[in-house]
């Protein structure tokens, strides 16, 4: 039985718990239908009352253009704080407050003097009695200001900047009137922001520039001072002083000393060594040169001559004394070239010592110099400081001034307020329409409400899940006027199908068929739990079983009344040992059915059930009967039912539609369950059929399958 009943639950199971069913949604609206109907037409009804009984009120609405403002008193890049937001809402977003704002409003009241208006006189009249009369018209402004305010309302003109003044009142001429006022007002009251602004900032530059000014003055005589004081004489605000100058000069005069100095050195170095002969200014010289090729002629003739004279043959020593002229006047030219390379040399030694000499005594001016211009430097920079940020102010200042005018406004008026002809609200469409958004709204969540907040169980699907037990059976709830005794009569009724088809449920409960023995129990009376129990030991006693039927309910029986039988002898004098088991056994008028009813109500049930005599009947009975229906009391608030189905084979548990609470049932079932009793299912009695398919059961049953119970 178990298995089967997994397999017929199996759709349902496998079902994502997170998943959103539709369908069930549509029922419980459905089901609720007439109070969504209730709740919108309530809704509706209200709403149009409201409607026709409302105030008609007509708007005004005045058009402006705001452009961005351009005036800047100060922005020192770095030091002041930059706008990060400037091309976004922000500076709109002030405008609409200001537009809102009530000194905005006390304005308009000041220049419409609406405090003396026929409209608005009424309104004020009672305020501030028994003040001064300024502070009487303070007041009586103040709260006019606040009525008017109220009355306005600021819409921006999406993607533009545009933005409508409405103004709202049951006086089409006044909403006008406030309506181009207020532009007026907001128009004249930001050139007064801006005068105001511009005001202040020249005032502000001129008291900075007259201390900048001051401030200049005394570190630029400061700087002058220290200079005349300390001989500090500066050629120019990029150049070095005198003494660093003079320093540069030698430094690069050392070098280019230097540099000859080498040369020469080079150059005398080279003259000294050898004949020098193979000196550059030797081999360039054109006198040495020419006395050269002279003595090479004179050469070449005195060794012709000698072939045929002696040497001493007076030709021959006249050649020879001009050759020895010629040599000795080449050495004097070599030398006179050599001791030209020498005095180079020692001049240009001579100059570089005395360079560097002289810059040796400028290294100390300039570094005694440069140790008394650390104050002079630090008056330099400070007085350069001073003229600086005076320049910027100055300016500034000036563009201020030319700035400054209060003729550039930034507000314009596009439309006019006009009279208005018909009434802006309220309107019998709009809050129709609204209205029955609302009422279906506020319908469906009644609906919703009323169905989650509902404690009692509704089908077969919510009684299964919250047994965690198979629904063994569904009764159908009987027409008005139709008792169950009537409705068991006719055996293809759907009353009769549906408890056997509970019997055939049974029959496959348990391993051996039908449980020996049965307890049937609700969590509460009046759930139906005897006429289940009746019927269940008709249905098995049809299969050709011999069936009796044990009113247990020693508190509240009502078999004896079902079946007609006396109730003189029945269960509680068997289990006080006053009668025998086959004394108490009563045969139905239907025959077939044994009955053994509950007999003389005991003073203490629970003492008897607790007792032996219990289970001894029942083995007793078990041997004489296929099965043992027992009709046991409620679970809850009673120790009865937990020790019948402590011992009983079997209990079944039975629900009421509409009636039964989900915590009785789960508190009735948590109690059987502590008793260790066997609970095979449950069933569902006294459910609507009209609500069978929205709960997943009435499908193809016997009883609707042809609709009127022919197959």
């Amino acid at each position: 039985m178990q298995s089967g009943m997994t397999l017929a639950t199996s759709p349902q199971g496998d079902r994502d718990p997170d998943e959103i069913d539709l369908l069930q949604y549509w029922h419980v609206l459905w089901n609720n239908r007439w109070l969504v109907a209730i709740v919108g037409a309530a809704v509706v009804a209200i709403a149009v009352v409201l409607t026709l009984l409302a105030t008609p009120i007509f708007r005004s609405t005045s058009l402006l253009q705001i452009e961005r403002e351009s005036l800047q008193v100060l922005n020192v890049e770095g030091v002041m704080p930059t706008e990060r937001g400037y091309y976004g809402d922000d500076f709109y977003q002030t405008q609409y407050e200001l537009l809102s704002s009530s000194s905005l409003a006390l304005r308009v009241v000041q220049d419409l003097n609406l405090t003396q208006d026929a409209y608005f006189k009424p309104m004020v009249q009672d305020v501030g009695e028994g003040q001064k009369p300024a502070q009487r018209l303070q007041e009586q402004r103040r709260v006019l200001a606040d009525i008017v305010l109220g009355d306005v309302s600021i819409e921006p003109v999406r993607n533009s900047r545009l933005v409508r003044i409405n103004v709202d009142s049951p006086d089409p001429k006044v909403a006008a009137r406030v309506a181009d006022a207020w532009s007026e007002a907001f128009i004249a009251s930001n050139l007064e922001r801006r005068f105001d602004a511009s005001s202040y900032a020249r005032k502000y530059l001129e008291e900075r520039l007259a201390q900048l000014k001051a401030k200049l003055e005394d570190s630029e005589k400061a700087l002058v001072e220290f200079a005349a004081q300390e001989q500090i004489v500066s050629v120019g605000d990029d150049k070095p002083s005198l003494s660093a100058q003079n320093l540069s000069e030698l430094n690069a005069s050392l070098a280019k000393a230097q540099d000859e100095r080498i040369r020469a050195e080079a150059e005398w170095a080279q003259a000294s060594r050898g004949d020098g002969f193979g000196l550059p200014q030797v081999v360039a010289n054109t006198l040495i040169q020419r006395l050269r090729e002279e003595r090479s002629k004179l050469q070449g003739e005195y060794q012709e001559k000698l072939r045929t004279y002696k040497p001493d043959y007076p030709d021959m020593q006249r050649l020879s004394g001009q050759i020895a002229e010629i040599d000795r006047q080449i050495s004097g030219e070599v030398g006179n070239i050599r001791s030209s390379v020498k005095a180079r040399y020692d001049s240009a030694v001579a100059q570089e010592e005395l360079l560097d000499a002289r810059i040796g005594g400028l290294k100390g001016d300039v570094l005694d110099l440069q140790s008394r211009s650390i104050q002079y430097n630090i008056l330099k920079r400070e007085a350069e400081t001073n003229r600086q940020l005076y320049d910027g102010l100055l300016q500034r200042y000036k563009e201020i001034g030319v700035a400054g005018g209060v003729g550039a406004n930034n507000i314009f008026v596009v439309d006019r307020a006009v009279v208005a002809e018909a009434p802006y609200k309220p309107s019998l469409l709009r809050n129709l329409a609204l209205a029955i958004l609302v009422g279906g709204m506020l319908g469906v969540l009644a609906a919703f409400a009323r169905h989650y907040l509902d404690r009692t169980i509704h089908s077969p699907k919510a009684l299964e899940e919250l047994t965690r037990r198979p629904v063994l059976g569904v009764i159908p709830r009987l027409a008005t006027g139709v008792s169950p005794a009537q409705a068991s009569t006719d055996l293809r009724s759907p009353f009769a199908e549906a408890y056997r088809s509970v019997r055939t449920a049974l029959q496959f409960a348990t391993a051996h068929g039908l449980p020996r023995s049965l307890l049937v129990t609700s969590p509460s009376a009046s759930e139906g739990k005897s006429t289940t129990a009746l019927e269940l030991a008709r249905n098995i006693a049809q299969l050709g079983k011999r069936v009796v039927l044990v009113d247990a309910d020693l508190r509240n029986p009502s078999v004896h009344k079902l079946t007609g039988l006396s109730n003189a002898t029945g269960l509680s004098n068997v289990l006080a040992g006053a009668a025998a088991a086959e004394a108490a056994v009563q045969v139905s008028k239907e025959g077939g059915l044994s009955v053994i009813t509950s007999g003389p109500l005991p003073p203490n049930p629970p003492e008897l059930l607790a007792g032996e005599g219990l289970q001894a009947l029942l083995s007793a009975l078990s041997e004489c009967f296929d099965a043992i229906v027992l009709d046991g009391p409620p679970v809850l608030g009673l120790a009865d039912a937990p020790l019948l189905a402590h011992r009983a084979e079997a209990t079944l548990l039975v629900a009421s539609a509409e009636q039964t609470r989900t915590d009785t049932l789960q508190g009735a079932l948590q109690r059987l369950v502590a008793a260790r009793a066997h609970v095979l299912g449950s069933v569902l009695t006294g459910f609507d059929l009209n609500k069978g398919n929205s709960y997943g059961y009435g499908g193809y049953t016997y009883y609707n399958y042809g609709g009127d119970g022919r197959a």
